[in-house]
C-alpha cells in the first residue's frame, strides 16, 4: 500500500489463464458502480515501462539472462509505480494491475534460477509496495498454454519455454498464495469468463 486512499488490486496467473480478461471485466464492473478505475499492466503501464516491455517480451527466449531480466522488470515497475500507480491511489482511484511483483517472484525468482532472494531484496529497495488484494486465476497449465499460443502475438517469449514452465509456474503461484495468504485469493479459471468474473466480484465484495 502506498499511503493513499485508493485500492490496489493485482491479477496473477500463468500465461493464458484469463487474468487479463478478468482484470478488464472487473474494471468495467467497478466503473459501472461509479468508481474511478485505472486498468494497467506489467511490464508496462507507463511510457518508459512500455518501452522496456518490448525488450523483455519479444525475441529469443534466451535473449536475456535471468539477472538482466530482473533488473529490467524492476526498472519498469519503478517507473510504473511513480507515474501511474501512486498518483492514482493518491487521488482515491482503484488500480487494477495485470501482473505485479508476484510475477517477478515467479518468472525471474523461480523459473530461470534461484533468484528469489535477489528479487525480494530489489523489491524492498526499489518498490516497497504490495497490492491490497491479489486475485490468482488458477487454470490447468496445458489448457492455458494452448490458449496463450493461439493468440499468435509477438509477445510469446515466455510461452516459448513450453508446458514444463507453465506447470512449474502454476505450482509456484499456488505456493506464493499460501505464503502471502493475507492478500491472495484463488479463483478457479477453468470455467467460462462470466462465471469466473462473478467469483472475482464476490471475492472483492467479501474483502474486509
Amino acid at each position: 500500500m502506498t499511503g493513499g486512499t485508493g485500492l490496489f488490486i493485482s491479477f496473477e496467473g500463468i500465461d493464458g489463464s484469463g487474468k487479463s480478461t478478468q482484470a478488464r471485466l472487473l474494471a468495467e464492473h467497478l466503473r459501472g458502480t461509479g468508481r474511478e478505475v485505472v486498468l494497467t499492466r506489467e511490464p508496462g503501464g507507463s511510457p518508459g515501462a512500455e518501452e522496456i516491455r518490448a525488450l523483455v517480451l519479444q525475441g529469443d527466449p534466451e535473449r536475456w539472462s535471468a539477472e538482466t531480466e530482473l533488473l529490467l522488470f524492476t526498472a519498469a515497475r519503478r517507473d510504473h509505480l511513480e507515474r501511474t500507480i501512486r498518483p492514482a491511489l493518491a487521488r482515491g482511484a482503484t488500480v487494477i494491475c495485470d501482473r505485479f511483483a508476484d510475477s517477478t517472484r515467479m518468472y525471474q525468482g523461480l523459473s530461470r534460477g534461484n533468484l528469489r532472494g535477489k528479487v525480494d531484496t530489489l523489491h524492498a529497495l526499489m518498490i516497497g509496495v504490495e497490492p491490497d488484494l491479489t486475485l490468482l486465476i488458477d487454470m490447468d497449465p496445458a489448457a492455458a498454454l494452448s490458449r496463450a499460443k493461439s493468440r499468435a502475438t509477438a509477445e510469446e517469449r515466455f510461452e516459448d519455454f513450453g508446458l514444463p514452465l507453465q506447470q512449474k509456474m502454476r505450482a509456484g503461484f499456488l505456493a506464493l498464495a499460501a505464503e502471502f495468504a493475507d492478500r491472495f485469493r484463488i479463483v478457479d479459471g477453468n470455467r467460462d469468463p462470466e462465471a469466473v468474473a462473478q467469483d472475482v466480484q464476490a471475492t472483492l465484495e467479501a474483502r474486509p
